[in-house]
């Protein structure tokens, strides 16, 4: 499951445009599937500057702990508190109702330079 609307992350993190100059990120059927049965979020504060590349939160599941990465760099505009009481949304709708953050970019191209649909399908294809 790779919806054409978003763009990728080699670390599997998708982000799609809100057409309000920012965008919403989250991360992939891939990742959350491969976690297994997430249990816990952690997430930045609103306010927080984000560097592209860097570690900006945790999903915790049964089988381990793994870093979120900020696809691009820029502001928290806004985050899924409902993941605080219901992280397992992640499991079970990773590109709507589990999304994890919303950013406003530094540079609202840097989202072009993320991996294309076909180009992630590739990449998890590999394995």
């Amino acid at each position: 499951m790779v919806p054409e609307d978003v763009r990728y992350t080699a670390e599997h993190e998708w982000v799609q445009a809100t057409g309000t100059g920012t965008v919403r990120v989250g991360i992939t059927h891939f990742a959350q599937d491969a976690l297994g049965d997430i249990v816990y979020v952690s997430l930045p504060a609103v306010g927080s500057q984000l560097t592209a590349g860097a570690a900006c939160g945790e999903v915790e599941s049964t089988k381990s702990v793994s870093d979120i990465y900020a696809p691009v760099g820029g502001e928290v505009v806004a985050r899924n508190d409902v993941l605080d009481g219901a992280p397992e949304t992640v499991n079970s709708d990773p590109y709507g109702a589990g999304w994890m953050l919303e950013l406003r970019p530094v540079d609202a191209t840097a989202v072009d330079g993320l991996l294309t649909p076909a180009e992630y399908r590739a990449i998890v294809e590999q394995g």
